[in-house]
């Protein structure tokens, strides 16, 4: 019964490219108009049908950590290649009710006040440093690098989205940042050291706070950059500038007009933030099940409506909008290549399971940016509308630390 069932939805599904699905009973199917990309699936516990019928995202994604669900080659590659345009279409039958169900629940999947944020902030961010360091650049950025040119290597990038923030940020010596969610410390760092700045960075991560801590430490830092383990919503005071990088994803449809409005407290009359957040080009929508569950609960990918009512609603004048198609999906190649690197090292630090979710993850990822609108916004936000200069031309200035000192 329960084949028959996937049977016809998979049909009403796959509208592009071609699926072989090959049953628990030995029986391979074939799905598709047979144009565009191509994959082979083998379903391996005869639960998976009725699994995938009542929670496609979340049975696909288990299926493929626990093995019951595999693809020839194990080329992800194709899968998400194929699955993921034909999941940009309108849902048709089971997967409208589950898309509907999944609206149903969002503002309470979203919903993170400061206990649940830190609880899951420390499912994702409290994995081993030596975790990260396999795939990471070599300042840890885990966010969106930027490719002015496509033959950049991954630290080249990393550094070159650094630099685009500070010429936005317009920066002089001995301001006070403020940066919601320092991750490990990278870009604090470079704002102090290379732009002679001060900055308070907050994370509720444990471990990210140890070690950007310590780097400061190492870096003879530790008068100009602090790091406070703390909700960023336990912030007083005003700063002359505001950026947060990757840090939105987890505040919650709930939060935006909250954490928007503790941005415009936040600032100085004159100050600027720089939001740097993944969005979706879509109306709004929900988090993958399988996401919320194994890699990022509570977050949430905003709309830029939704986005841009926060701002309205907090009395922020939006500056300048920037948005940056493909380069995610370049930074995501970068890891995942550098992950099967190191893949033993990854299965040693914690299994193979663990590795699964992970190649998972980064690939369905990957393919998430280059074929469902999903993107990345860079909101440049003031208090008065000339606290940044009326043309873009600034911004085409070289504001790497070599140019400034050359121009000195």
């Amino acid at each position: 019964m329960w084949d028959q069932a996937l049977d016809r939805m998979l049909t009403r599904f796959i509208v592009t490219g071609q699926l072989d699905l090959t049953y628990p009973g030995g029986t391979t199917r074939r799905y598709g108009s047979g144009q565009g990309a191509q994959a082979h699936v083998t379903l391996r516990d005869p639960a998976l049908p009725r699994r995938l019928l009542l929670s496609p995202d979340l049975a696909l994604g288990e299926g493929y950590m626990n093995g019951t669900l595999t693809v020839a080659d194990d080329d992800l590659d194709a899968l998400f290649g194929l699955l993921i345009p034909n999941a940009a279409l309108p849902p048709k039958g089971m997967q409208a009710l589950d898309h509907g169900l999944r609206h149903l629940r969002r503002l309470w999947d979203q919903h993170n006040p400061a206990h649940r944020a830190r609880q899951n902030v420390a499912h994702h961010y409290d994995l081993s440093g030596a975790f990260y360091d396999l795939f990471l650049d070599d300042d840890r950025q885990y966010s969106c690098a930027y490719f002015r040119d496509p033959t950049m290597t991954l630290e080249q990038a990393q550094a070159a989205k650094k630099h685009h923030i500070v010429a936005k940020l317009c920066l002089a010596p001995g301001m006070e940042v403020f940066e919601i969610g320092c991750g490990w410390g990278g870009m604090a760092l470079t704002l102090a050291q290379d732009y002679g700045v001060k900055v308070l960075g907050v994370t509720l991560s444990v471990e990210q706070h140890k070690v950007a801590t310590d780097r400061a430490a190492r870096a003879g830092l530790s008068d100009r950059v602090r790091f406070a383990l703390a909700d960023y919503r336990a912030i007083r005071g005003q700063f002359d500038r505001i950026v947060s990088i990757g840090m939105f994803e987890h505040v919650g449809a709930p939060h935006f007009t909250e954490y928007f409005t503790h941005v415009r407290d936040r600032l100085k009359p004159d100050g600027v933030a720089l939001i740097h957040t993944i969005g979706r080009a879509a109306p709004p929508g929900t988090t993958s099940p399988w996401i919320a569950k194994y890699i990022f609960p509570g977050g949430y990918v905003p709309a830029l409506s939704e986005m841009a009512a926060g701002v309205e609603a907090a009395g922020l004048y939006p500056t300048d909008l920037e948005v940056w198609r493909l380069h995610y999906a370049q930074t995501l190649r970068h890891w995942y290549d550098r992950f099967m690197a190191h893949h033993t090292h990854a299965s040693a630090l914690y299994d193979e399971r663990f590795c699964r979710m992970w190649r998972y993850y980064l690939k369905a990822s990957e393919h998430t940016f280059r074929h469902n609108r999903q993107c990345v916004y860079q909101f440049q936000l003031a208090r008065r509308q000339d606290a940044v200069p009326l043309t873009r031309d600034y911004l085409t200035r070289d504001h790497t630390p070599e140019a400034l000192r050359a121009a000195q």
